[in-house]
């Protein structure tokens, strides 16, 4: 994982080298936009989706499966954020 861009209090990209279960080369970005006196946060991955990847979303819902990750680590970042 590398960080590729950054901008303050808007936008992370982060750039995502896979092995395994196979090889995969993504990019993840989380967005930031003030919403009155809270911030809405987006967390969104994006790849090429090859033979394997087709295979398997076919066969598996991989929002299911990778949601639960995305909620968790949208509340650690709630917590983190909101520390004095």
């Amino acid at each position: 994982m590398k960080i590729i861009e950054s901008v303050p209090s808007s936008k992370v990209v982060l750039k995502l080298d896979f092995l395994k279960p196979f090889e995969g080369h993504n990019t993840a970005e989380f967005t930031m936009e003030p919403q009155g006196s809270s911030t809405k946060v987006t967390w969104a991955m994006f790849g090429p989706n090859r033979f394997m990847g087709k295979v398997m979303s076919v066969m598996i819902d991989c929002d299911k499966m990778v949601g639960n990750d995305f909620e968790v680590g949208l509340a650690n970042l709630k917590t983190i954020s909101e520390k004095p």
